[in-house]
């Protein structure tokens, strides 16, 4: 852990909160961001949604944070400036920034757009930027970012339930179209219905898939077959339901941060069925290797997507009507927020109104 001072060190202005310290007690916060270059936008945050990635960055749990920290990585706004060398997008335009906001672009992963998984790959917040200077995230009233990072929102996209997407939803969008599941006709399960989950039922209706909620809760039946319009619920803890569905899925998007068991889902793939995880458990899996030789099933893990799959991402769910399940909270209530998140009491995604809240919050 380093202690990182902000100081002036841009000419701009900014202001937003940020957490001091690993109690991820978050606070207002003066800071400052790079002038427009030339292939640079400039955009002012109206929304900004909170991911369990924030929480475990301001309260340090992966080990690796830098205080003062701006967490928020599902950053959307209107374009107030841009560079002279920028043509993807103009002033007023609605745009988004996402997980990451710099890579080499020289590397392979680059050069087949998959910046995000270049080795200098550069994360949107708690992250030293090209200039040396740290980054800091979306809870914040303006942002830029190079225009290779900028996502242009379709104007039917609502902003406020599209922020989440940005990360959400290319997370699970990627790994449906990558491992080929993205087909009418496919049998997908989803394991785990909260930020994540939700949104991959969404996208792999959409896509034409069949699709089976898998969850340890037999609560969320109904909301996961009347309200997110999946096929069928499967309890997870339920030895006779999965017994009935076993070898009958083409692909499972595990999206669980939680350690747990992944024996029972191997079981219910296909031969040459993939498990991909998306969650992220803090301790390894018990990974039993028979299950994947007898039905050369595969495991693998799928991790967002590069900056022109998360544009199809987002001009897809734009088309088909997609968008995450939001609280919409104000900037003062972000820690109350921050400790229903860490107790997975939303549904299914906080998105903080910047635009709105955020000035009243200035000392």
């Amino acid at each position: 852990m380093a202690k990182v001072t902000p100081g002036e060190e841009h000419p701009v202005k900014a202001f937003g909160w940020a957490a001091r310290d690993q109690s991820g007690y978050l606070s207002p916060f003066n800071f400052s961001r790079r002038e427009t270059g030339d292939e640079d936008v400039r955009f002012k945050v109206l929304y900004c949604g909170i991911c369990h990635s924030d929480l475990h960055s301001i309260k340090n749990d992966w080990g690796f944070s830098f205080y003062p920290l701006v967490p928020g990585h599902e950053l959307v706004g209107e374009v107030t400036e841009v560079g002279s060398k920028v043509n993807k997008v103009k002033v007023g335009d609605k745009v988004g920034v996402g997980c990451m906001v710099g890579a080499c672009h020289s590397c392979e992963s680059c050069e087949n757009d998959l910046e995000n998984y270049c080795p200098k790959m550069i994360l949107t917040y708690n992250s030293i930027y090209h200039d040396g200077t740290f980054n800091y995230g979306g809870y914040s009233d303006t942002m830029v970012a190079n225009e290779r990072y900028i996502v242009h929102f379709p104007e039917n996209m609502p902003l406020d339930a599209g922020a989440p997407l940005l990360c959400a939803g290319i997370t699970v969008y990627s790994p449906l179209k990558h491992f080929g599941l993205a087909q009418p006709g496919k049998h997908i399960g989803v394991v785990g219905l909260g930020g994540l989950g939700h949104v991959a039922v969404k996208f792999a209706k959409a896509l034409g898939a069949k699709v089976t909620v898998i969850s340890t809760s037999p609560s969320k039946k109904d909301e996961a077959l009347l309200h997110l319009g999946a096929d069928s619920f499967l309890v997870s803890r339920d030895p006779d339901q999965i017994q009935a569905a076993m070898n009958t899925m083409d692909g499972i998007i595990d999206t669980v941060s939680a350690v747990h068991p992944i024996l029972p889902l191997l079981g219910l793939l296909k031969s040459h069925g993939t498990l991909v995880l998306v969650g992220a458990p803090d301790k390894p899996l018990e990974l039993p290797v028979f299950p994947l030789i007898s039905g050369r099933k595969m495991v693998a893990g799928s991790g967002i997507g590069g900056m022109k799959e998360t544009q199809e991402m987002i001009d897809f769910a734009a088309k088909h009507g997609i968008t995450a399940d939001i609280e919409v909270v104000s900037m003062d209530y972000v820690n109350t927020a921050m400790e229903r998140l860490a107790k997975n009491d939303v549904r299914y995604r906080f998105v903080i109104d910047i635009g709105n809240t955020l000035a009243a919050t200035k000392p």
